[in-house]
């Protein structure tokens, strides 16, 4: 029988690792701050289908928001939450408080150089310090086998392969692909955000891609001039306003001027006030 719960302790966690590992069982984690949607059940899914026992951690990281961001507004709702993650065959649900998580007067913190200085790195200073402090407490409660990140998170998803590189964690981090709406708008938490007329006018963030991808294939190689079509599809929107068009290399994510390897094409847009991501990663053909 699936045996499911939900706690709220990291003592509660720790026991139970502790007898799933007595029985030499395996763990994946799949790390969210909760309003869960079909992109992270695509995770969860994976993740039980790869292992013997799954825990789910529902908390939203107040340390990785900015001063002007949405920390107070960002949705709640552990109740489905849980509801989701019981469907989707996880055992475990883990929702803590703020006060569970960090000590008052905490002054350790995780911080990756390098990879976290352009894209979301350079528009939300302290964003990926907040992020690599909980995963990297997350992984040392939970200590799963493997993790599982989803791939519209890009850079969140190579900072977190090195972290675990360069501090020895014992982990494997899966990435799942992208989990799309039938229109093509990648699903979102903060979709839930948008306005009727929004959520049309959305749409021009995939279409932009779509574009991009379509003149890489017919041989453009100028970082410049693919920019160029990605922006002039998303300014057809009056409600859009540009964060960042970014073309970089896949795997140190600095900016290309020409491509001659593996890129990642990746954007953020709000659309009225709502910040949104999206990307794809390309291999030029040998």
């Amino acid at each position: 029988m699936h045996k499911f719960k939900v706690i709220h302790t990291i003592k509660e966690v720790r026991q139970c690792i502790k007898e799933w590992r007595k029985e030499g069982l395996s763990i994946g984690l799949v790390t969210t701050m909760g309003y869960l949607h079909e992109g992270h059940k695509s995770l969860i899914d994976r993740a039980s289908e790869e292992n013997d026992k799954v825990v789910v951690s529902v908390f939203v990281n107040p340390i990785q928001f900015g001063a002007n961001e949405d920390l107070n507004t960002y949705p709640r709702y552990i109740e489905r939450d849980a509801k989701i993650c019981e469907e989707a065959r996880a055992n475990l649900v883990f929702n803590p408080e703020s006060k569970e998580m960090y000590f008052e007067d905490a002054a350790t913190y995780v911080n990756v150089e390098g990879l976290t200085t352009g894209l979301c790195g350079a528009k939300r200073p302290g964003h990926f310090r907040g992020v690599c402090t909980v995963v990297s407490k997350l992984f040392n409660i939970v200590t799963p086998d493997k993790a599982y990140f989803g791939e519209k998170d890009a850079q969140q998803l190579a900072v977190i392969k090195r972290m675990v590189k360069d501090l020895n964690f014992n982990i494997e981090i899966v990435g799942c692909p992208i989990v799309r709406e039938k229109d093509g708008l990648a699903k979102s938490s903060r979709n839930t955000y948008l306005s009727v007329r929004e959520r049309e006018e959305a749409l021009c963030l995939n279409k932009s891609l779509k574009k991009a991808k379509e003149i890489l294939t017919k041989g453009e190689t100028y970082s410049d001039k693919i920019r160029k079509t990605i922006e002039e599809e998303i300014t057809k929107v009056p409600s859009a306003k540009i964060d960042y068009i970014e073309i970089v290399d896949s795997l140190s994510l600095s900016p290309v001027e020409k491509i001659e390897k593996s890129v990642l094409i990746a954007i953020a847009v709000y659309i009225g006030k709502t910040r949104l991501i999206d990307n794809f990663t390309f291999e030029k053909e040998k």
